[in-house]
Formats: structure tokens, sequence, C-alpha cells
């Protein structure tokens, strides 16, 4: 397959990455800015652009790999022949976001935290939409020479699944975040919990995450609930966060 990629940042890079590994052929990166876009192209033998008016229009597929709010910018400025497979990454925005550029448009969507800085990509599940089966079938057996981990979607299921990759990915990051300002705050070093997070996630594999709950909340243990309480007393981001999750664990399992 012929690609080009229209983005810079981090899911375009390690798409184009992906689609330079497993045989395909990278023909162009098309980006805002000229550094960010050579670099990328040089690394993976590719020209490259920033005038979408210079696109190469030989490629099979054109991946639009942009934030979701710039999706609809490079819409408008896009234009393509008309039976071009083209395709969006983004978990939320609809697939007929793109139905003025192409007869055959979909979505190719990489369910997995991606930075550009990645030395090893990670395992990532791919979800794809199209407007006609042909252009599914296409794009699905495109997205499986990427991945072992394909699976059809609509647009309503891509958007829940978006809404739990946050829950799973984004939030815990945050409490992450939150975790290691508190282990600066009291001297504490924050590596000491990372084989605690590794173990914690490393049960998924096994079981639900309702099967593998522990801690005070769940044991409506309210001695330590208020000793922890006691602790975070200068430190009202943490207790509020603290006190609200407390909160729903116990409404969620309830002890009598």
């Amino acid at each position: 397959m012929k690609c080009v990629i229209i983005g810079t940042g981090n899911v375009a890079t390690v798409l184009a990455k992906l689609i330079f590994k497993n045989g395909h052929t990278l023909l162009q990166v098309a980006g805002r800015n000229e550094a960010a876009a050579r670099y990328l192209a040089n690394g993976l033998q590719a020209g490259y652009t920033t005038d979408f008016k210079h696109l190469d229009y030989s490629a099979d597929m054109y991946i639009i790999a942009v934030s979701d709010h710039a999706v609809e910018e490079v819409v408008a400025q896009l234009q393509l022949p008309e039976d071009k497979m083209v395709v969006h990454t983004t978990g939320s925005l609809s697939v007929n976001i793109l139905k003025k550029l192409s007869s055959n448009y979909g979505v190719l969507y990489p369910l997995q935290s991606i930075r550009k800085e990645m030395h090893h990509i990670p395992e990532i599940p791919f979800f794809v939409d199209a407007n006609n089966e042909a252009a599914r079938q296409a794009l699905k057996t495109f997205a499986q020479s990427l991945s072992p981990l394909v699976s059809d979607t609509s647009d309503e299921e891509r958007v829940k699944l978006h809404v739990a990759a946050v829950l799973v990915s984004n939030f815990t990051n945050y409490l992450f975040t939150v975790a290691e300002d508190l282990c600066t705050k009291e001297n504490i070093d924050f590596k000491f919990l990372l084989p605690l997070i590794s173990e914690t996630v490393s049960r998924l594999n096994d079981y639900s995450p309702a099967e593998t709950m522990t801690g005070p909340a769940f044991r409506a243990d309210h001695n330590t609930i208020n000793r922890h309480l006691e602790i975070l007393k200068n430190y009202p981001e943490e207790k509020e966060i603290y006190q609200f999750l407390t909160t729903k664990i116990m409404e969620r399992f309830p002890r009598h």
C-alpha cells in the first residue's frame, strides 16, 4: 500500500513508522511545520510538503493523523481525486466528516497512548470503519498488516471506546501525577510505587477489575481512611480526590 501521512505529531509519527516497518510505501509526509515534516520523512525514506497543493496523488491511502480539532481544518483545505481512500485517526469524530473528500473514506483509530519519542512501539489495537464495504475490507486488511488486534466499529461504538480509554489512561495517569506530587512534598521516592502499579495492571490480564479491588474504602476501614484524611489535611487537592474516590468505591462495593 502506498500512503501519504498528513500530520507530524504523536499518532502520525508512530503510524508512519509502523507503515514503513511493515512493508508499505510511505510516499510523503504533509505537515505545517517544515522541520518536523522533513525530519519524519527523511527517517522513513519519504518525501514531504507543507502545502496541500503539492500532495503526491499517486498514493492508495491518505491518512489524516492530526488532533481532533484540526481534522475539519485539514478537510476544508484538502482536495483529492474522487476515488482515493482517505481516513482519519480520531476516536471522537464521525467517519462522515470525510464524505466531501472522496467516495471512499473511513476511520483508522489506534486505541493506545502514543508518543513520537517511543523507541519501542507498543501493541496497538486498531478500530476501523468506512462508508462502503469495499473500503472497509481494504482498510481492515491494511490495519491487520500493522497489528493483530483489529476490529470493526461504528461512530457510536468508537466514541464509547474513547470515553473508556480516557478513564483508564488519562484519568489514572492524573492520579499517578497527584501521587507523585504528594511523594515529592513528603520526601518519598515515587519509584517505590511502580511495582504496585505494575502488579495492579498485570492482574487485569486474568481478572475483572472489580475482582481485584482492595484497599480501605473497599473494606470500609474507617479508621484507616480517617488517618489518611488527617495526613492529607494540608493538601486540599489530594484530600478532595481521596474523599471523592473513597465515597464512590464504598457506594460501588457496600459493606453491610
